[in-house]
């Protein structure tokens, strides 16, 4: 590729998944499973490749793009359009959709084997993986919205996918109501931008960012930039699972664990970040803006962490453990460091991926079985798993020279150099969650690939419902996925290991962002700080090994191992003693009970209360049947007059030109009244 950016070619980046999932969603009962999945994962394979070219063509050739690809409609100035814009930040997130989509597409084959919904699985992936690409590719805030949209909608159609399973009906739900205050918010935000700016396209937008920064909200005295930054972050807050519209994601894990790592870990989730960061010339106009998304991004991180420690379910400690990673994005945003978040943004979507499969692969060999607590010394059955699965521990708490500790600890730097009124809260909760993230990851590492096997003479899951021709249930011996599970577990490991070494240098300190990103150093200096202490990523290693967040994660994985491998009477007793905590924690702050109990009654009585006194009283009752009557009412007493005697109207023709004429000559009458009576 040259570096004039092929249109063509990018056109077929989002097209070749979409076609993939028209072929499968609507033919796949005609060709079959083996052709579903062929031309799915042929058609996200295109993509990657095209995007690896691409990226490859930015990162060494400079080549850049930004053009409009059709116009949909002109209202005065107002131009709506499909557009892309690939810069740095965009053909980075292009291969990273890709290729955890196409690790995801080939993990399907062999976890949905015997699902009977195996075609429409894959075309709804295909189709995330189209809505994605146009999410992150698009040079204008409609096709944003429509992307941030659409991957909101498959991400319903996924988390529901067993639509006969009624804790899955209820997430999806759960999910889609959620994201609408989001999305709320975030609607909200790009209509202020358009209203006062005058242009949906990023680029004429932020090209009035010092004109939008003078005005205030009609009838307050709020900057008005900084009403739409927030109002833009509240959509991240919904779509990336922030505090306190984080509370679908846990319950999204009912559905099938591939669109756990690709939608919940590794994409979705992180369109927040992404939008974020591709808002940073608006968001470096308001510190309030970015005080509130880093005191936001601060409790995601701790408060989800101590939730992680108290879960049984595999996938739901890698759920919370998601939720605290996407807080310490935020956080990164809101020190104006957007390059570290998407940084971590990308570190963050191949081990956490990695662990998310690496957990379906154990609930496989497990058969289907999710409670860590019956596990156990799968290390021996499960080689490939385990050892990928640790390495994706490794990274996720920042190990030196794994790819999360390079991102990780640039976060925490960036933090501790900010001077916006909540860094120093941010600080400690980044710092705390180091430990609180150690702690809860290899405790699930211990429980499930060490200690004693306690899956023995436990019936998996089903088992009594579903015997063999002998009457046996099945074999409680664990295995060893096959390989077309295995084969993405290495090739997803492998960046997790090796990628933040390689790309913080071009990313961090590097051109790589350098028209993709705006940063006012002379307002927030962090980044600057950051690159004066930087003197290579070998260096930043060997001195990592001498600082506070590695002997706190160190002490997190030695507190793991000594309560659940030495004396797991230790976290038995301080459950014991620790009740009450246990109770908020296992209740989750009660941001559920809250949500059921208080928003959703409030709700249905304001719901309620506009339907009865709204809609049937004021618009039905008053205006609607109220004008009938008047009418009707009229209508009667004028049909009253209309008798059909022909001596009735002849009386009322001549008193009407009796007081026609009386009223004609009143005038000239009324002096001889005045006269005659004395008036």
């Amino acid at each position: 590729m040259s570096a004039q950016l092929s249109q063509n070619l990018l056109l077929t980046v989002p097209l070749a998944p979409l076609a993939g999932a028209i072929a499968a969603g609507f033919f796949g009962r005609t060709i079959g499973r083996r052709a579903s999945h062929t031309v799915t994962i042929l058609g996200v394979l295109v993509a990657f490749i095209i995007s690896a070219m691409t990226l490859y063509s930015v990162a060494v050739d400079g080549a850049r793009f930004n053009a409009t690809i059709y116009e949909w409609m002109v209202l005065g100035p107002l131009k709506m359009e499909v557009g892309f814009l690939v810069d740095g930040l965009t053909a980075m997130m292009m291969c990273v959709v890709t290729f955890v989509s196409l690790m995801v597409h080939i993990y399907t084959i062999g976890y949905m084997e015997e699902d009977d919904g195996y075609q429409r699985f894959f075309s709804y992936i295909s189709l995330f993986t189209f809505s994605m690409l146009m999410l992150v590719m698009s040079n204008n805030m409609l096709q944003l919205f429509f992307g941030w949209e659409a991957v909101g909608l498959v991400s319903y159609l996924l988390i529901g996918f067993w639509y006969k399973k009624q804790s899955a009906i209820f997430a999806n739900m759960k999910a889609f109501l959620v994201n609408r205050v989001g999305d709320f918010g975030f609607i909200l935000g790009i209509g202020l931008l358009v209203a006062y700016g005058g242009s949906l396209n990023y680029a004429e937008t932020f090209a009035k960012s010092g004109e939008l920064a003078k005005l205030v909200f009609p009838g307050t005295e709020w900057s008005l930039l900084t009403v739409a930054c927030i109002c833009l972050f509240i959509g991240a807050m919904g779509k990336s699972a922030q505090f306190p519209l984080h509370v679908w994601l846990p319950d999204s894990m009912e559905g099938p664990t591939p669109i756990s790592a690709l939608i919940h870990a590794a994409t979705m989730v992180t369109a927040g970040i992404f939008m974020v960061a591709r808002m940073s010339p608006l968001f470096e106009l308001s510190d309030t803006a970015l005080n509130f998304v880093m005191v936001i991004g601060a409790i995601t991180a701790l408060f989800m962490g101590f939730l992680g420690i108290i879960q049984n379910d595999i996938k739901r400690v890698v759920a919370y453990s998601t939720l605290s990673q996407l807080g310490y994005m935020t956080v990164a945003l809101g020190a104006s460091a957007y390059s570290v978040a998407v940084f971590h943004l990308m570190t963050h979507a191949f081990f956490k991926a990695l662990l998310f499969l690496g957990a379906g692969s154990v609930i496989m060999g497990m058969h289907h079985d999710q409670d860590i607590r019956n596990m156990g010394g799968l290390r021996k059955y499960m080689p490939i798993t385990w050892i990928t699965s640790l390495l994706g521990s490794l990274a996720l708490i920042g190990t030196p020279l794994f790819s999360g500790f390079y991102s990780k600890d640039s976060i925490i730097e960036a933090v501790h150099a900010s001077h916006l009124p909540g860094a120093g809260f941010a600080y400690f909760a980044v710092i705390a969650g180091v430990f609180v993230t150690a702690f809860y990851s290899f405790r699930m590492y211990f429980l499930v690939f060490h200690g004693k096997e306690h899956f023995h003479h436990k019936p998996f899951p089903g088992e009594h419902d579903h015997h063999d021709d002998h009457g046996h249930g099945h074999d409680h011996t664990p295995h060893e996925s096959p390989w077309v599970v295995t084969v993405p577990l290495v090739l997803l490991a492998i960046p997790s290991v090796v990628i933040g070494f390689l790309a913080i240098q071009p990313m961090l300190f590097g051109d790589f962002f350098k028209d993709a990103i705006f940063v006012n150093l002379h307002a927030h200096p962090a980044m600057e700080e950051l690159a004066e202490e930087f003197h290579g990523a070998a260096a930043m290693a060997l001195h990592g090994l001498t600082t506070l967040p590695f002997w706190l994660a160190l002490s997190g994985v030695v507190t793991a191992y000594v309560f659940y491998m030495v004396a797991p009477s230790i976290p038995a007793t301080l459950a014991k003693v620790l009740r009450p905590l246990i109770v908020i924690l296992e209740n989750k702050y009660f941001m559920d009970w809250f949500n059921e109990n208080v928003l959703a009654r409030l709700a249905r009585a304001v719901g309620v209360g506009l339907w009865k006194g709204g809609d049937a009283g004021l618009i039905d009752g008053l205006i609607i049947n109220g004008s009938a009557k008047t009418v009707g009412g009229f209508a009667g007493l004028i049909r009253r007059v209309q008798t059909g005697y022909l001596y009735w109207y002849a009386l009322v023709m001549i008193l009407g030109v009796t007081g026609l004429m009386t009223w004609q000559l009143w005038p000239y009458i009324k002096p001889q009244l005045s006269a005659l009576f004395g008036i």
